[in-house]
C-alpha cells in the first residue's frame, strides 16, 4: 500500500505526457472539422512526416556538432514546423479544395488516398524499417515519496508537457485576440455569412490546415525524441487515437480536443500499468463509447443547430 501513491503518480505523469501528444494532433482534426465540417484523415501522416523531418534535421546538424541541446531541439522543431506547414497546405489544396462542394464521403476517400500516398512516399524515401532517434534529452528527475518506489520523471516527458502547455496557451490567445483567429471563429459559425462580410474564407481554410499540421509536427518531433524510434506507419495509429480524442472532447471544440487528448492518454496509460498493455486500446476506446452513449456530442461539444 505504501507504493500505491508513487506508482499512481508515475502513471499519471506518463499519461499526461502521452495525452499532450494526442492533444496536439487532435487540434488539427477539430479545427478542420469546425470550419469545413470534414475530417482530415491524412493528418496522422503529417505528424509522422514532422517526426522524420526532425530526425533528418538532427542528422544534418549532427549530434556531435557541439550545438547546445535546447538549440538542437529548437532547430528540429522549427524545420519540422515549416516543412509540415507546406505539406498541410498541399493536402488542403490537392485533396480538399477541389472537393468542397462534393459529398463529404468523396473528400473522406480523397483524404484516405493522400494518407496512403504519404505513408508510401516516406517508406520509399526513408525505408520501412524502424529508425533510431538519438536521445538528446536524457536523464530524469527522481522524486522520493517516502517508499521503496521512487517516481521517475524523464526530462523528455517534462519537455513534452511544458511545450504543449505553452503552445495551448499561445493558441488560445491567438484564436481569441488575433485577426485571423476572429476570422476563423466567424467561419466556424457561418462560412457563407463570413464570406459575404468580406472574410477570405479560402485563406482561413488553408491557414487552418497549416496550423494543424504545425502543431502535429511538434508532437511528432517530441515523441520521437522521447521514444527513440520511428517508422513510416506511426502516423496511422496516432492519427486514429487523436481523432478519438477529438470526438471524446467534442469534435469542433479546441478545449475539447485538449481535454479529450489528456483523458485518452491517462486512460491508456493506467490500463497498461494496472491491467495489461494488451488491453490499453480496449479501455481507451471503451471510454469513448461510454461517454458518447451519455453525451453524443462529446464532453465539451455542442449540438449542431440546423441552418434554415
Amino acid at each position: 500500500m505504501t507504493d500505491l501513491l508513487p506508482q499512481l503518480t508515475q502513471q499519471l505523469f506518463n499519461g499526461l505526457s502521452l495525452g499532450a501528444i494526442y492533444a496536439l494532433i487532435a487540434i488539427g482534426y477539430t479545427m478542420v472539422y469546425g470550419i469545413i465540417g470534414m475530417i482530415n484523415f491524412a493528418h496522422g501522416e503529417i505528424y509522422m512526416i514532422g517526426a522524420y523531418t526532425g530526425l533528418v534535421t538532427l542528422t544534418v546538424v549532427g549530434t556531435q556538432s557541439g550545438l547546445p541541446v535546447f538549440m538542437a531541439v529548437a532547430l528540429m522543431l522549427v524545420v519540422a514546423v515549416i516543412v509540415t506547414g507546406i505539406y498541410g497546405f498541399a493536402v488542403e489544396y490537392v485533396a480538399y479544395k477541389p472537393l468542397r462542394r462534393s459529398p463529404r464521403l468523396v473528400a473522406l476517400i480523397s483524404a484516405i488516398g493522400v494518407s496512403i500516398f504519404l505513408q508510401n512516399w516516406v517508406a520509399l524515401g526513408q525505408g520501412a524499417r524502424d529508425m533510431a532517434v538519438p536521445s538528446l534529452v536524457s536523464g530524469s528527475l527522481q522524486v522520493h515519496m517516502g517508499s521503496e518506489f521512487d517516481v521517475n520523471i524523464p526530462y523528455s516527458r517534462i519537455m513534452i508537457i511544458v511545450v504543449t502547455v505553452l503552445l495551448m496557451a499561445a493558441l488560445t490567445l491567438f484564436i481569441k485576440h488575433s485577426r485571423m483567429g476572429r476570422a476563423s471563429r466567424a467561419c466556424s459559425q457561418d462560412m457563407h455569412m463570413a464570406n459575404l462580410l468580406g472574410i477570405d474564407t479560402n485563406r482561413v481554410i488553408s491557414f487552418t490546415f497549416v496550423l494543424g499540421a504545425m502543431l502535429a509536427a511538434v508532437g511528432g518531433v517530441l515523441i520521437a525524441l522521447t521514444i527513440g524510434k520511428l517508422n513510416p506507419f506511426i502516423g496511422f495509429i496516432a492519427g486514429i487515437k487523436a481523432f478519438t480524442a477529438a470526438v471524446l472532447g467534442g469534435i469542433g471544440s479546441i478545449p475539447g480536443a485538449m481535454l479529450g487528448g489528456v483523458l485518452l492518454g491517462v486512460a491508456e496509460t493506467f490500463a497498461a500499468g494496472y491491467i495489461s498493455s494488451e488491453y490499453k486500446d480496449i479501455v481507451a476506446f471503451g471510454l469513448l463509447v461510454l461517454i458518447l452513449l451519455f453525451r453524443p456530442t462529446g464532453l465539451l461539444g455542442k449540438p449542431e443547430v440546423e441552418k434554415v
